[in-house]
Parts: structure tokens; sequence; C-alpha cells
């Protein structure tokens, strides 16, 4: 399940895992005290790891306060293949705090969230080991305590307008997944499945000079504008711009503008289908979007001619640049079958998503992304909550840095490899073993780690094994 911040005032929903119940319960006499299984069996069924905090998370909540903390740690494994074999730790603590003004101040649709995010562990094990672009694991950050984001919504006419302004993520309300995948619920662990690698064309490219901008995705974030408007139950038209270079230390709290890092702007309209429970029919939705960035971003073909001269110690003219970078992407997400229709809480069943994203070659390390797959929810017998997922990517590097590959062959007498793809397959199975704890196995193999861009170090196809547990406190 999917819940985006901005489509509801309880915060709950942004991080909440679902009820996973290992057997009917038989209702318990009211003066019969409570024996010892069923404590362990009230305590597993619960919400959270550490309970309700003997009532006070609810007297909270009741009172517009909701707070969540969600623990993810993976152990990533390359074991063929790549740069190197190994195996590492990385981990991370999310923890949100949400206000709502209806029960705080009296009046309605306010609401305002705060949240930061501890990463800790080995740093860049892809980077290390398998050299690709997508990175094979979601917790693959580097270490930090930072703010994450810190916004504050506001709802008008009848609640289809919603503003929000504040320190926001791209992620968090552009390219979001309706069913398939989300924070709320991870049901893949490779980065590119959870936003598309395309979208990070707006980081600086190795080897070139250094640029302004970047990408305020999770988990960080940039101060930003957001106006959603649902033309109707079904229909909605957003968009938003950020600053241009969001804070990447270690804080997040770096909140100053400068026109020199530009501005980035981005725009979606999207449509569901029998999303209601009255509707017969079986959900899904489609959105279409793009972005554009206004700072100037180095020309791919001359700047990998400059790069290569760096490395060969030939002395090379800075590369020109481009006024600009943009993007489009098209998402689309169906359920296949509902095995007991909207009714069921876990919504088992099977479902099936289709993305493709495109940018200039001219301008970008990469410039079509496509990947699709599948999500089936309570294949095993009494295990309604288990999903199966698997997913298939294919990345294409820009034709420009191809060329510009081929011309330094010619220049150096080199025989490095044209860049052409980065490939990955993800199989997955995300076990709820309760409802606050789950266990989840990734199998990945990658194929053409980084595209073959890493000309010095052309790694092989890679086999991953991730093992990731989440924790809701």
């Amino acid at each position: 399940m999917h819940a985006n911040p901005c489509s509801g005032p309880n915060i709950r929903h942004l991080l909440m895992i679902p009820f996973f119940v290992a057997s009917p319960l038989m209702a318990e006499e009211p003066d019969v005290p409570k024996t010892e299984e069923s404590a362990m069996l009230e305590w597993l069924q619960g919400e959270y790891m550490l309970g309700d905090w003997n009532d006070l998370r609810t007297d909270l909540a009741k009172r517009g306060i909701d707070l969540e903390f969600f623990y993810f740690g993976s152990v990533p494994s390359n074991v063929s293949g790549g740069i190197k074999t190994g195996t590492a730790y990385q981990g991370g603590l999310l923890s949100t705090l949400g206000l709502r003004s209806e029960e705080i101040f009296g009046y309605n649709g306010g609401n305002f969230f705060l949240s930061t995010a501890w990463l800790n562990g080995e740093e860049d094990f892809s980077n290390k080991h398998i050299g690709d672009l997508n990175k094979v694991n979601l917790t693959d950050l580097g270490n930090m305590y930072r703010l994450w984001e810190m916004w504050y919504s506001q709802q008008f006419l009848a609640d289809k307008l919603l503003i929000k302004t504040g320190v926001l993520s791209v992620d968090r309300d552009f390219i979001a997944p309706e069913y398939y995948n989300s924070i709320a619920s991870i049901n893949f662990i490779n980065q590119t499945f959870f936003f598309p690698t395309l979208a990070f064309n707006l980081y600086d490219i190795p080897g070139f000079p250094t640029g302004n901008h970047s990408l305020p995705s999770t988990p960080y974030g940039a101060l930003g504008l957001f106006a959603r408007y649902n033309t109707s139950d079904s229909n909605y038209v957003q968009a938003a711009v950020y600053d241009g270079n969001p804070d990447d230390s270690g804080r997040g709290t770096d909140f100053r503008l400068s026109a020199d890092e530009g501005a980035l702007f981005y725009a979606e309209t999207g449509f569901r289908w029998n999303a209601k429970p009255e509707q017969s029919g079986l959900p899904g939705s489609v959105k279409l979007g793009g972005f554009y960035h206004t700072d100037e971003f180095y020309d791919v073909k001359e700047g990998t001619a400059y790069a290569v001269a760096n490395a060969f110690g030939v002395s090379s003219v800075s590369p020109g640049d481009h006024s600009g970078n943009y993007g489009g992407y098209l998402l689309v997400e169906q359920y296949l079958w509902l095995e007991r229709g909207k009714s069921d809480p876990a919504m088992q069943g099977g479902l099936a998503f289709f993305r493709m994203a495109g940018a200039p070659k001219d301008r970008n390390l990469t410039q079509f992304g496509i990947d699709g797959g599948f999500v089936f929810k309570g294949l095993v017998p009494s295990r309604d909550w288990d999903t199966v997922s698997l997913g298939m990517s294919y990345l294409q590097i820009s034709d420009d840095i191809g060329d510009a590959v081929d011309a330094a062959n010619a220049t150096y007498g080199t025989a490095f490899k044209r860049p052409d793809y980065e490939g990955l397959i993800e199989l997955s199975y995300k076990a709820q073993m309760t409802a606050w704890w789950t266990v989840q196995p990734s199998a990945q193999w990658v194929l053409h780690p980084g595209g073959l861009t890493n000309l010095a170090n052309q790694p092989d196809n890679a086999f991953a094994l991730i093992l990731q547990s989440t924790l809701r406190f």
C-alpha cells in the first residue's frame, strides 16, 4: 500500500506497515485475565514493536500529534562479478513528527511535518563492489544524521487544492507509485524502483568540472513550494519549484538560496481508475510528467573528451555548457486481479507496472530508461501480507558519450568499450513476520554495471544478494 503525505491529514499513513494476522483469534471474555500467550499475540499483532507507550501514543494522536520511528537494516553482498566481491552492513532510522491543525488549533486542513534520517554502516557499497548506477541497496547512502523534510501544508477549496512549502523531497510527490513500491511498502530494494535513476542526471558527472546543481531526493530536501489540484475524484494536476542545489551535508539545515544554483521545476498530471471501494473494476493509475532545471550543464561529448584527456595527462579546454536541463516520464500501474476484492485489507492479488523516462543526450549521462515488473501479494496460503516482486530495468547511456569514447580510442590508440546500457533484474520476497517487522531477501542481476562508463576499470556483470529487515517502533 502507498500513501502520499499530501493526500491526507494523518501522518501515520506515511510509514505505515500493514497488520499481519497469524491466525484467527477468538474473542476474549471481558472478565477473563489475559494469559501469557494472548499477551504475546497482542504484542506481535500490534502496530508498533514498542507498543502504545502505555496509551501515550494514542492520547497524542487524539490531540493531533503523530510520531513514527522506522528502522531498516540491510546486509548487501556482491557474490560475483562487479568490481570485487564482499559483504557490508548499511542501516537507517527515519523519524517523523506530524501535527494536525484541526485537533491542535481548531481549524481544518493544516498539517506540519518534520522528518529526520540517521544513516549508518559502510558507505558506498555499490561504488566499491559493483560499480552500478542504479545502486542495489536502498540504504546505500552516506553516513549522516540530517533533516530530511520540514514543511507545512494547507488545503483549500473544499480540499481540492493543497499548498505545501518548506524543505521538500521530490520523490515524495513526483513519479510516486500508488501501489507497487514506496517507503510505506518496500517491495523492491534496488534504488531505481524507488525513484528512477535517470532523474539523477542533475548530479555532476565524474571527471567533469564541478557544477552547482543536484536533486532534492530522499534523504536530501530543499526549500520548495508545491501545489496540487484535484480536478475530480480521479484526476489531479500538480507542480513544484525547488532550490536547484540542496544541502547534501550531514545536517540538511542550510537554507540559503543562491541565483548561481538555479531552480528545479517539476510538473505532473495523473489519473486513477476504480480506486473507490464501490467501483467494481480493478484499480490502476497513470502519471505523466516532466522536470526542468535552470542551471548550466556541461556538454557530455566535450566533457568526456576533457575527462579522458586529463586521465592521460593532456591539457584540455573546459567543456562548453547548455542552458538548462530537462526530462519527461510516464508511469502506469494496473492490478491484474484481487483475490478477495477491495474489502481485503491486505489487497491480496497481483499488479503490473511500467515506467519510462527520457532526457536529452547532449547534457546527460543517461538518455533513456525503462523499467517494469510484477508484485504478487498473498500467494502463499496463510501469508496474506507477504509479497513476491519481480522487476526489470534498462538504462541507456548517452549516445554522445559513446561517440566521445570512440573518438578517444582513435586519438589515443585505446580500446575502451563504447558505453551502452545498464540492465537489472530483481527478484524479492518480503515476509511480514509481525505487524511491525519484515524480513526481505533480494536477488539482483546487474548487467553492464555503470553502462561501461568506468573506462579505467570496467566491471563484469554482477550478482548481488541483499537481506533487509525493517522495524516500526
